[in-house]
């Protein structure tokens, strides 16, 4: 796919996720068949630049290109100075972030807050991209604020006036959250009218429903976030299908078992020992979720605090259900489905 002057792999972004998409995660998914991953939100506010979360999250050491950053903010003035902080430090990409839902984010006008007020969106996208112009800005938001205003086709308009040069659209409005199923008819309107290449997001967990989600909405590429929590191959499995029309079979458990712990080794050298620990426990939840026996195995990783220990647990574990199955089978009958703010 060709996008914003860059030849990717294929029409497969990975949505950004506050506190998911780290570089570890990002590389993972590109090495596992996404075309474009897009970092979590980094903060407009210069006061933060220093702090150890904010150049983490400006970290791009050996990462495939081309490297997407997402920023978020509300002030214009702040939005550009932070698109020209992140592109001097190797952004080829700059993101706008008017899409997070999340209370923190809005209660303080940004993310998808900044829906309800259009003039100020056309301001802050004609900042960003008059502050760095030899750097292609691209946009995410959903379908509106809420359900009598879905306002994303006016959105589009301003963002093409503005030389935003590409729209991701999840198909929820922000007072929905992640709560029902996403809708396709405003991503569809929104592709219609639009001049630049549209990603349609929102629900898509199977090679199947990427396929009909490009279909039906006509956009240029699909956008997947929650899904591939501690299922990164999903994109080498979409891939597979769209090229033809046929699904890959399950991932071998030992695959997987060699995915995670190489996942785990890149979380420990990027976070150090205690935050990686920690950050580490939430992908090997994500990753056994539905896994024989994984309730049991998650309760006792939740208690382990040493990096030793979580990489014996986790061989043991795949190594007895290697035992049973050699390929990946899920109850998905057997835990309810856990909601993670995406952004």
């Amino acid at each position: 796919m060709d996008f914003v002057g860059y030849r990717l792999r294929n029409n497969l972004f990975v949505a950004p996720m506050a506190g998911v998409t780290d570089r570890p995660f990002r590389q993972l998914c590109k090495k596992l068949g996404a075309g474009l991953a897009v970092s979590e939100m980094v903060t407009s506010n210069s006061l933060l630049y220093g702090s150890a979360k904010t150049q983490r999250r400006a970290n791009h050491d050996g990462e495939v290109a081309p490297i997407s950053v997402q920023i978020a903010g509300a002030d214009p003035a702040m939005m550009a100075e932070a698109a020209k902080y992140n592109a001097d430090r190797g952004a080829q990409i700059i993101d706008i972030n008017m899409g997070c839902p999340a209370k923190k984010v809005c209660n303080v006008m940004a993310g998808s807050a900044l829906l309800q007020h259009e003039t100020l969106v056309g301001q802050i996208l004609s900042a960003v991209v008059n502050a760095v112009p030899d750097t292609p800005v691209t946009l995410k938001i959903r379908t509106g604020w809420n359900v009598d205003n879905k306002n994303a086709p006016s959105i589009l308009r301003i963002a093409e006036e503005s030389g935003i040069r590409a729209l991701a659209v999840h198909g929820r409005t922000r007072c929905q959250q992640y709560r029902g199923e996403a809708e396709f008819d405003t991503i569809s309107a929104v592709k219609a009218a639009a001049r630049i290449p549209v990603i349609a997001n929102g629900d898509i967990t199977t090679p199947e429903k990427a396929k009909a989600v490009l279909e039906k909405t006509g956009a240029d590429g699909v956008m997947i976030g929650r899904a591939a929590q501690g299922r990164p191959w999903i994109f080498r499995e979409i891939e597979h299908y769209l090229a033809t029309g046929e699904k890959l079979p399950p991932p071998a458990v030992t695959e997987i078992q060699s995915i995670l712990l190489e996942h785990l080794e890149d979380l420990y050298g990027f976070y150090g020992t205690e935050t990686g620990v920690r950050v580490a426990r939430k992908h090997i939840s994500w990753y056994t979720k539905g896994l024989t026996g994984s309730a049991a195995f998650r309760h006792q990783m939740n208690r382990l605090d040493s990096i030793t220990e979580q990489r014996t647990m986790v061989e043991d574990f795949f190594a007895h259900l290697g035992q049973r199955h050699e390929h990946l089978v899920y109850d998905t009958s057997a835990e309810s489905s856990d909601e993670e703010l995406a952004a």
